[in-house]
């Protein structure tokens, strides 16, 4: 299996999930084995973030990464469409500090990625996997991990709510069952909104990118997009809080009522005992597929930098 990139700069804007602000984002073609590259553009130039778990610096409403000089929120419904449609290398260019929240799910940031094209690139494709059986509990919440070839995750909620109670979805990620959760629209409870609304929060959150319950049931007019989209949506920001690491993360995930600060533990957890709990695997590049000479490969590498040099760039909006 190789790995892959998008074939075609592309981006797009939108609200600010925490400023309500217009807020900025392109996505762009990267060299293999460079990873997913995060740059924030402040008065003081282009600073650059990994999504690695000892980034992650806030996990209220959203999760947030970032670094002593910048930091950009509401991350995890693009990583996870990153992780599930299975692309390895990636620049994101980001005005605003902030990922627009969209319509509050995933399938905005999948018909971006696709509208880019993914390009089949030539190394080998490199993951995490599971190495040995891992517990992570706090409280009634949990996550338990066990070796899999493949991503496949195991998830209950449970929300004292007579139109939610205890939702469970059991799905393998693949970028064709990716879909089946990509359109699950984050949700919260309208007191709590008034409350944030009222501390200056979540300025940019409204009917149009989220799901709003009250104490009967949900406030938005036209409904849920699936009867289970509450356990769809918590599944796809599992996945979107997994993706924060250096390698795609492979595993059978069994999680219950999660969010993303314990995500986040666990991941950290993880990431801090690799000798024990992970094994880099790299994945077999079918037989057919030949390398590319030195010359060919420095023609993509001199392509990438021009295709990544915002002045130069001409980007498509979708």
């Amino acid at each position: 299996m190789q790995q892959q990139t998008i074939k075609h700069p592309v981006q797009c804007s939108g609200v600010g999930l925490h400023s309500g602000k217009m807020v900025n984002m392109a996505l762009r073609p990267a060299d293999e084995d460079s990873g997913i590259n995060f740059y924030v553009f402040t008065p003081e130039g282009s600073q650059r973030i990994v999504p690695e778990p000892a980034h992650v610096i806030a996990t209220g409403l959203a999760t947030t990464i970032g670094t002593s000089r910048a930091s950009i929120s509401t991350v995890e419904h693009l990583m996870a469409a990153i992780l599930g449609l299975g692309i390895d290398n990636l620049r994101i260019d980001v005005h605003g500090g902030e990922l627009p929240i969209m319509d509050g799910s995933a399938a905005p940031f999948v018909m971006l990625l696709n509208g880019a094209g993914i390009k089949k690139q030539t190394a080998a494709r490199k993951v995490l996997r599971i190495a040995k059986p891992i517990n992570h509990t706090q409280g009634e919440k949990s996550i338990y991990a066990e070796p899999y070839d493949g991503f496949f995750v195991d998830y209950t909620i449970d929300f004292a709510h007579p139109l939610i109670g205890v939702q469970n979805l059991a799905l393998e990620i693949t970028p064709q069952t990716f879909s089946e959760i990509a359109k699950a629209r984050t949700f919260g409870f309208f007191k709590e909104v008034e409350y944030l609304y009222s501390r200056g929060l979540a300025l940019g959150g409204s009917l149009d990118n989220s799901v709003v319950l009250d104490e009967h049931g949900v406030l938005n007019q036209e409904g849920l997009r699936f009867s289970d989209e509450f356990v769809r949506h918590k599944l796809l920001d599992f996945i979107g809080d997994m993706a924060m690491i250096n390698l795609p993360l492979q595993g059978r995930f069994t999680v219950h009522c999660s969010g993303h600060t314990l995500n986040n533990q666990f991941l950290r957890v993880l990431d801090e005992n690799r000798a024990i709990y992970l094994e880099e695997i790299v994945l077999d590049v079918p037989a057919y597929t030949h390398r590319k000479n030195e010359k060919d490969r420095a023609e993509e590498r001199k392509g990438n930098e021009l295709r990544n040099d915002p002045v130069n760039d001409p980007v498509p909006v979708l």
